[in-house]
């Protein structure tokens, strides 16, 4: 596929108030982005065109270790070998504010056509997470030039986010969040355009486990069925039955939902096999009913296949609880986004999907918001889909988010 060129300006026409006696922060942003606008679509084709699968972000880690070290910072790398945390700004009782961006890719091949498309075969950058991790530099390099900030800060880049367990355990286990008050993300969304914030308080996303049926029967003819466990029928059961018994067990606004993903058994269509399994998710938007899903779903799968004489084995994975925004982070977050214009701010729904930022949130307040990333023109392609295409304008809005985010969380936490 030949590769389509993309020259995409950094710069965003955004009103920005005066900030309650600091009007000189947007001076500043305005004149940083007019200087560094284009080191930051550098930084981002450059993580583009090399994506890392999750726990393999080891040129990713390095490529940012070392320009935060020519920064003049000390980033830390995780025990684990990969990710960094890196603080900037003063020590205080008030603790700091930590900003967080993810670093892996999806094996997704990419099939978006730019010229500056994954050079990794099968692996690609279709979550978004490079602009992510642009804008988190972007913002360590404002933060730095900054003489007298009002706050520490501590950018967390986290690998692994896209796998269970994900890579915010990692940062959590390193003492990433110690001496953290409040932490806050963004995370791209092809839903709303460039320029616009999606927030929502509450649960932003769902919690995610995966569910693993092994089923085994004595196996026999198809003629015969009632001579043995009829294995097919079984795992046909718990597909159909399943997510119906779920649905009367739990309170259907908790958005709880069972949906099996793949489904194996037999080869040849006169023979009853003796092995089969299926595979799938269980998800949430309620955290109180994360808490209960896996002995709720054992009960009700030993329910269904007690009559059929089949024997089963049931893996069932934790995953992520949802992410529940608190709601003074989140307040902060809207006066921030505020500072960007005044139809800078969007309402959003809650996602089904899964983050691990909700590891995070087990330790210390925070938020997340969609950060918008449509171009305006032609179709709003999905993430994790090979077409998914961002317009490079948000790795400046993101930079303005976080900076101002930075001052108001100052101001809320009061005087040093």
């Amino acid at each position: 596929m030949p590769r389509r060129k993309f020259q995409y300006s950094v710069q965003v026409t955004l009103t920005q108030p005066a900030i309650g006696g600091s009007a000189p922060l947007s001076w500043q942003l305005d004149s940083w982005l007019a200087a560094r606008g284009e080191d930051l679509v550098r930084w981002r084709r450059q993580l583009h065109e090399h994506p890392e699968l999750s726990r393999h972000e080891h040129a990713t880690t390095a490529f940012l270790e070392g320009q935060l070290r020519a920064l003049g910072l000390a980033p830390k790398r995780l025990p684990v070998g990969v990710g960094l945390v890196c603080d900037i700004g003063p020590e205080s009782a008030r603790g700091r504010v930590a900003l967080r961006a993810d670093l892996d890719a999806l094996p997704v091949a990419e099939a978006t056509g730019l010229d500056f498309a994954s050079r990794v075969d099968g692996v690609s950058h279709a979550c978004g997470h490079d602009l992510h991790a642009a804008i988190l530099l972007g913002v360590a390099a404002f933060l730095a030039a900054q003489p007298d900030l009002p706050i520490g800060v501590r950018l967390i880049f986290q690998p692994a986010e896209e796998v269970m367990p994900g890579g915010a355990l990692d940062v959590v286990a390193a003492g990433g969040l110690a001496g953290v008050e409040r932490i806050f993300a963004v995370h791209c969304d092809p839903h709303l355009q460039v320029g616009k914030i999606g927030l929502k308080e509450g649960a932003i996303t769902s919690a995610a486990d995966t569910v693993h049926l092994t089923l085994e029967s004595p196996g026999g003819h198809t003629s015969r069925p009632h001579l043995t466990g009829d294995l097919v029928y079984a795992l046909g059961a718990v597909v159909t039955g399943l997510p119906g018994l779920l649905s009367r067990r739990a309170d259907p606004r908790t958005g709880t939902v069972v949906t099996f993903g793949s489904a194996h058994a037999g080869s040849a269509p006169n023979a009853i096999p003796q092995t089969g399994e299926l595979k799938g998710t269980a998800r949430t938007s309620d955290y109180r009913m994360w808490l209960h899903m896996e002995p709720l779903i054992a009960e009700l799968v030993r329910d269904l296949l007690a009559p059929l004489g089949v024997r089963h084995r049931l893996r069932y994975q934790r995953g992520v609880p949802p992410v529940v925004n608190d709601a003074a982070c989140t307040a902060l977050f809207a006066a921030a986004a505020g500072r960007l214009g005044d139809d800078a701010l969007a309402e959003t729904a809650q996602s089904g999907g899964g983050e691990d930022f909700s590891w995070y949130l087990q330790e210390a307040p925070g938020a997340m918001a969609r950060l918008g990333v449509w171009s305006g023109d032609g179709p709003q392609c999905d993430i994790h889909q090979p077409d998914f295409v961002a317009d490079e304008r948000a790795l400046a809005v993101g930079v303005r988010l976080f900076a101002e985010l930075v001052w108001e969380a100052a101001k809320a936490l009061g005087p040093a």
